[in-house]
Parts: structure tokens; C-alpha cells; sequence
């Protein structure tokens, strides 16, 4: 009996240590499309982290990608969005069209599109989704600008990362 409990105990211990252990991180893909003069972006962000941060600001259950999801929840998601990811394109922060979201599995991603960009000079980008929630948040941001391939990795202690193209 107590070389089964030694046993059980020793296959539980690792089994947990992973389970205990959870990542916040999110991606943004951002690319710059000179023929259509657009900015488009891509933002996937975890469904649970997303629902337990507007959850708490509004003190309302969401039920995030469920039969049971409040109607009106794109409203919520842009201006959640708007509040958190900023775009500044030569210097002057620019608005962006919600187009729309997916959920794929326990991921939802956002599509969104800056147009009219004539010239790109720099790009600046503030990302802070979910770093109030979820302090230890990493926010990495992929760019694909004219002949740039630059990754950003931001932070609780870093939400901005600048880029300049001259």
C-alpha cells in the first residue's frame, strides 16, 4: 500500500507542475499593403483570458464563444480593442475598421484594417490587452512592412514598440 501511494504521488507531482503553470501571451500579425495603401491586422488573444478581463470591467458574464454569448458582444470587443491596441502611422495615431472576429478552439481573433496609408514612414504600435488582468502578459507583434520582417515582444513593462522605415 505505501509503495502505491509513493507511486501515485510521484506520477501526480509532475502532471500538476504543468497544469499550474499557465502562459499569457498573444500574437498580432501586422502587415503593410502598399498596392491597397492598408495596414491589415490580425490579433489572436485567449477566449478565457479575453472573457475573464471584460467580465471583470463590465461585472457582467459574457460566455465568450458559447450559445449563451451576450448578442451584442462585437460592440464590447472594439472598444475593448480601441482602448487597448493603437496604431500610430508617421506619428499620428490612426483609427482602424473592426471587421470582424473568428473563434478558432480556445483562440478568437480580430480582423482589422487601417487604410489610406499613402506613405509609411514609421509604425508605432501599443499593445496592452490583457496585462491588467494578467500582469505576466506578453504581447508579441509580428510586422511585415515594405522589406521589414521585425518581431516586438511587449510587456507589462513595455506596451509600445516603434518601427521606422526611412
Amino acid at each position: 500500500m505505501k509503495y502505491l501511494k509513493v507511486t501515485l504521488i510521484l506520477l501526480l507531482i509532475p502532471l500538476l507542475a504543468f497544469s499550474v503553470h499557465k502562459y499569457y501571451i498573444s500574437l498580432c500579425e501586422v502587415e503593410y499593403i502598399k498596392e491597397k495603401q492598408s495596414i491589415q491586422v490580425i490579433i489572436g488573444l485567449f477566449i478565457d483570458d479575453l472573457e475573464t478581463t471584460l467580465n471583470n470591467e463590465h461585472k457582467k458574464n459574457f460566455f465568450l464563444g458559447t450559445k449563451k454569448e451576450a448578442k451584442n458582444i462585437d460592440s464590447y470587443y472594439e472598444n475593448y480593442l480601441n482602448v487597448h491596441l493603437k496604431f500610430f502611422i508617421n506619428g499620428k495615431q490612426q483609427p482602424y475598421n473592426y471587421i470582424g472576429k473568428e473563434y478558432d478552439d480556445d483562440l478568437v481573433r480580430f480582423y482589422l484594417e487601417i487604410s489610406s496609408i499613402k506613405q509609411l514612414q514609421s509604425l508605432e504600435i501599443e499593445n496592452s490587452c490583457l496585462i491588467k488582468e494578467f500582469p505576466e502578459q506578453q504581447n508579441i507583434i509580428k510586422i511585415k512592412a515594405k522589406k521589414f520582417n521585425k518581431t516586438l515582444y511587449l510587456s507589462n513593462n513595455n506596451v509600445k514598440g516603434l518601427l521606422n522605415f526611412q
